[in-house]
């Protein structure tokens, strides 16, 4: 996903909100007056056709239980968030859309979606039914939440079972037992890694860079929304990321262009590497690929012996309502819909996500142990990014910035700690920049 600031954004969405909210929209918000609403889906499948496939008897469902026809497109990520901002700015918008939960603060900061109040939600079956951890992703602390989560996700640190019984190993708590295990399990002579990370991708860096950094103690943005990448507790952390690659030597310096995490997963699925750092997404790719439920297990992220256990941020997807819908009833009982158990497990096990309400076991995996690893780690050892209109800023300037370190570490350098500061001051500025 590219990431754009939304910074400018906000300061002209003021000027303009008042004619959006009394325009109509060819989109979505003159046609949903009436008995339809309009709803952009981001792509969770393995194509837009195949979520096509997927969403359509459920929006049937809804239609034959409300009488309210459901106007869908699904959007590729490498489109969804330009095509959100341009529904902001124009008011040519949809009724419902998704939203990366990582986007909700900056989106809220434009002031063109629905507030989630009192009455809102409880149209949509009430705040007490979500996970209390993936509704505070729906807009900044203290504010009224304007999104709402949808499908959940959580990152995990999936691992060779056999590779790991025949080294006498058993699966590692701590980051120190971590390292130590990869190391044993690195084989130059058969080209088995003991780890593989996506080093070529802004946002997989940047979400580590968070989870690390956490594990530390260390806040990337303080109280005032002003950011603090600079802090001790984030270069050390950034700097125990970078040395899986640079001193511990347990990722090849080929991941420094893996521009995803399907390049990572799939080198697990193939036994080219004893571990991966995954959300439980990764499942459906890794027995796609040959490797069988039964061989490989799940354990949380392991932090420091002396650290937080965070073991991964609040991930997933959320669901917003525009402002200037013309059917608001509608899109409220589409999203009591789709976030009702019901809805949640039948796409929960398509799409392999974590259900974002309370007390809703898994239906992404029929390994019990695995899901309620994955689940413990959701509820309670994740934390979400942080809540402020820059977040989108940090993942694309930290994000980018740990892609050149990689590179620096593949190419035979060296990164330091003074150099790892010097790049998170630039990128400290850079985003001080933009919130003028």
């Amino acid at each position: 996903m590219k990431v754009r600031s939304v910074a400018a954004l906000a300061t002209i969405v003021a000027v303009i909100l008042s004619t959006a909210a009394c325009s109509s929209s060819s989109s979505g918000g003159a046609a949903s007056a009436g008995k339809s609403i309009t709803y952009w889906a981001s792509n969770q499948g393995t194509s837009l056709a195949n979520d096509k496939a997927v969403l359509t008897p459920e929006l049937a469902r809804f239609t034959k239980e409300t009488g309210i026809d459901v106007k869908l497109e699904v959007i590729g990520w490498n489109d969804l968030q330009t095509r959100i901002q341009t529904a902001v700015t124009s008011g040519q918008a949809p009724d419902v859309v998704n939203i990366g939960n990582t986007w909700a603060t900056s989106l809220q900061a434009t002031g063109a979606f629905l507030p989630y109040g009192s009455s809102e939600m409880k149209a949509i079956g009430g705040s007490d039914k979500f996970v209390k951890t993936a509704l505070d992703t729906g807009g900044a602390a203290g504010k009224t939440v304007t999104s709402v989560p949808l499908y959940g996700l959580a990152y995990g640190l999936y691992y060779n079972k056999k590779m790991f019984a025949d080294a006498g190993l058993t699966a590692p708590s701590t980051w120190e037992e971590m390292v130590t295990d990869a190391q044993k399990l690195t084989d130059a002579a058969s080209g088995v890694n003991g780890m593989a990370i996506a080093a070529g991708s802004y946002t997989e860096n940047a979400h580590f860079a968070f989870i690390n950094s956490a594990q530390n103690d260390a806040e990337l943005f303080d109280a005032k929304g002003k950011p603090t990448f600079t802090s001790t507790g984030v270069v050390d952390g950034i700097k125990r990321y970078l040395d899986l690659m640079q001193v511990d030597k347990v990722a090849s310096i080929s991941n420094a262009q893996y521009d995803n995490g399907t390049k990572s997963v799939s080198d697990f699925a193939n036994k080219k590497v004893a571990m991966v750092i995954n959300q439980n997404n990764a499942d459906s790719s890794i027995v796609a690929a040959g490797m069988s439920s039964d061989e490989y297990g799940v354990v949380p992220f392991p932090a420091p012996s002396t650290g937080k256990k965070i073991a991964s941020f609040i991930a997933g997807i959320n669901l917003s309502i525009f402002k200037n819908s013309k059917n608001q009833a509608g899109a409220l009982k589409f999203v009591k819909f789709m976030t009702s158990e019901a809805t949640q497990g039948t796409l929960g096990k398509t799409y392999a996500s974590l259900p974002v309400l309370q007390g809703v076991t898994p239906s992404f995996t029929d390994n019990a142990e695995e899901a309620k690893t994955f689940q413990n780690i959701y509820n309670t050892m994740a934390k979400p990014l942080p809540l402020v209109p820059a977040e989108d800023q940090f993942e694309s300037t930290v994000g980018k910035a740990m892609n050149n370190m990689f590179a620096t570490i593949a190419t035979g350098g060296t990164v330091s700690k003074a150099d790892i500061k010097t790049a998170l001051q630039t990128a400290q500025d850079q985003v001080i920049a933009t919130m003028g």
